[in-house]
């Protein structure tokens, strides 16, 4: 059973400090540094089964939930160009285990909390008690200044990649900007999430806090998904804006179905995804006609992609078999993750990277980290990006971007935008 809308937090001492019964916060008790793990195992699967078998875990509800892992991963976790400092604040982790999380589904809100020891029911019934007498917070905006990036680095960076199309190196490459943002106060994870949740974003809300630094957003797009054998994926590339009125936009988006280069862009990612599906699944559904995804400021090109997975092959198989897509790198992927690494000035982090969870069942489900940005202090990042194809213009695609970014800067308030 797939865990629902969940929120991980970082130890009892979060849960204290929110509610005002407590004065710190503990960082996440650490399940998967690389120097840590096991030589002999090899395969994330692997590791996660080991993991697990140490692992007590007690929710507020008879019908056990296993424990949750959850995973932030890199865009490129190989890249050797560092990392900014925000960035690289994050501790290279796998996998990591919250001692707290809040889980809501189709049985309700419960409390799970997760040890390397036995857990009590009075632990859990302690904080439940918390939670349960925990006012709303309310929607609370910090003013910020946007700063604008380079428009000639950005035309540099559209003609090099324009070159390498042209001389065949690759056929798409996804091309990020990033905006410097700086605010009144320091920045609040609670209050961007708060924002992201109740404001007009659209998608699965991510937040990963480490010490004062955090990564947060709002994406629309499901990487993988997994319950038992039930597998679902989506395709997402292509973008138009949303109308004035609703009217608009139906005519916007009758364009985008009909303009070639997005279709193309957007069959890139189509033929991967369907490719690595075919090869570990079976029952594959991957229409041949694209929907209309229409969020907040943007409209998508979408494709479903659903299949019943082989016996053997787990959430992580799927999950490092599918990132990155065409949608997030490029086509072919690998050559386009190496040009990215020669003509984007910066290493994304984070940024286009598989965020997610994975249960004791082996359930659970990865997004793709878009419409992201990172924050410490009164300084941040936002993040956006564009597939680049032989029939792409620098303005347009600068623009694209832009309205893009709105999803995050909307967080901000409507004088962000």
């Amino acid at each position: 059973m797939g865990l629902g809308r969940c929120i991980a937090l970082a130890s009892m001492r979060d849960v204290e400090y929110e509610y005002g019964t407590g004065a710190g916060s503990q960082p996440y008790f650490e399940a998967a540094k690389p120097n840590a793990l096991d030589p002999t195992i090899r395969r994330t699967g692997e590791f996660l089964d080991a993991a697990f078998s140490g692992v007590h875990s007690r929710a507020g509800y008879a019908d056990e939930q296993p424990p949750v892992f959850f995973s932030f991963n890199r865009f490129d976790g190989t890249n050797p160009a560092p990392a900014d400092d925000l960035m690289a604040s994050f501790p290279q982790l796998r996998f990591m285990l919250p001692e707290i999380v809040l889980i809501e589904n189709e049985r309700g809100r419960f409390l799970q909390v997760n040890s390397l020891g036995p857990v009590y029911p009075g632990r859990v019934a302690r904080f439940q008690r918390l939670v349960a007498a925990a006012p709303r917070r309310e929607t609370a905006f910090v003013p910020v200044t946007v700063e604008s990036d380079s428009r000639a680095t950005w035309q540099s960076e559209m003609d090099a990649a324009l070159a390498a199309i042209t001389e065949g190196r690759v056929s798409k490459v996804v091309l990020s900007r990033r905006q410097r943002v700086v605010a009144a106060r320091p920045f609040s994870s609670k209050d961007l999430l708060v924002n992201l949740i109740d404001g007009d974003a659209r998608g699965t809300v991510l937040l990963y806090r480490y010490a004062d630094v955090f990564f947060c957003g709002c994406t629309p797009e499901l990487l993988v998904r997994k319950q038992g054998d039930h597998v679902e994926s989506m395709c997402l590339a292509g973008t138009c804006p949303v109308g004035a009125t609703p009217e608009e936009s139906q005519v916007l988006a009758e364009e985008l179905m009909a303009d070639s280069k997005n279709r193309a862009e957007h069959d890139y990612v189509v033929q991967l995804i369907r490719n690595v599906l075919d090869r570990v699944c079976y029952a594959v559904d991957v229409p041949a006609t694209p929907e209309i995804m229409r969020l907040a400021h943007v409209q998508h090109l979408f494709t479903p992609a659903r299949a019943r997975v082989l016996a053997g092959v787990t959430l992580a198989d799927l999950m490092e078999d599918l990132h990155p897509t065409p949608a997030v790198a490029g086509a072919p992927v690998g050559e386009a993750r190496m040009l990215l690494r020669e003509i984007e000035p910066y290493n994304r982090g984070f940024f286009a990277g598989a965020c997610g969870f994975v249960d004791g069942e082996g359930d659970g489900e990865f997004s793709v980290a878009l419409r992201t940005g990172v924050f410490d202090g009164e300084m941040g990042w936002v993040y956006g990006g564009c597939g680049i194809v032989a029939e792409s213009d620098a303005e347009a695609e600068y623009h694209e971007i832009d309205l893009k970014l709105r999803t995050i800067l909307s967080a901000f308030g409507k004088d962000a935008l």
